[in-house]
């Protein structure tokens, strides 16, 4: 089995799986044969560009969600590294993209000490999203904290533990936590 078969074959039966979804109503919704579908999840099909597009909108996702590899890394963004867009009386800074297939939970918290906090893990496939509005910080996954200040942002996988700490008396962030359909609330 190829990697990206081995991907694609992931990719479904996760997406399928988080929206309850047995193989057979899969099937019905994107119009596709039962053994096609049990042929991809196992990795042993090849699946045309018609077929992964039925097989997308038939799961309410971006046929993107398929093919690529689901990132749990650490991506930072350095405030003075970011590109502002223009607009009509406005410039936006895109600080990462939330797939509509779930709960997206917006937070502004105040991080005051040096002690810290550690956050247990969320359900499986969450993310965290954390824009530094003030002071420095340190967040991230407990093994692998990044050091932040005002204007960085960072996202990285909220289904680990994770820590958020000031680095400078009280900070404040913006956190945007995505859990997955089918996660529930924390």
């Amino acid at each position: 089995m190829s990697s990206e078969n081995a991907m694609v074959a992931h990719n479904i039966r996760l997406l399928r799986e988080r929206r309850g979804l047995s193989l057979a109503e899969l099937a019905r919704r994107s119009k596709l044969a039962k053994q096609t579908l049990s042929r991809l999840e196992q990795g042993s099909g090849n699946p045309t560009v018609d077929t992964l597009f039925a097989i997308a909108a038939a799961l309410g996702v971006p046929v993107a969600r398929l093919v690529a590899e689901r990132q749990t890394s650490v991506i930072v963004q350095r405030g003075d590294e970011v590109v502002w867009e223009c607009g009509a009386g406005f410039e936006s800074r895109a600080l990462g993209l939330v797939y509509g297939s779930g709960v997206v939970e917006n937070y502004l918290l105040r991080v005051g000490g040096r002690a810290g906090g550690a956050s247990e893990p969320h359900p499986t496939g969450t993310l965290e999203h954390l824009y530094v509005v003030s002071g420095r910080v340190r967040v991230g996954p407990e093994d692998s904290p990044v050091e932040l200040s005002a204007g960085d942002s960072v996202r990285y996988p909220g289904d680990r533990p994770h820590v958020y700490e000031s680095l400078d008396g009280e900070s404040v962030v913006h956190v945007v936590v995505s859990v997955p359909y089918g996660g529930g609330r924390r």
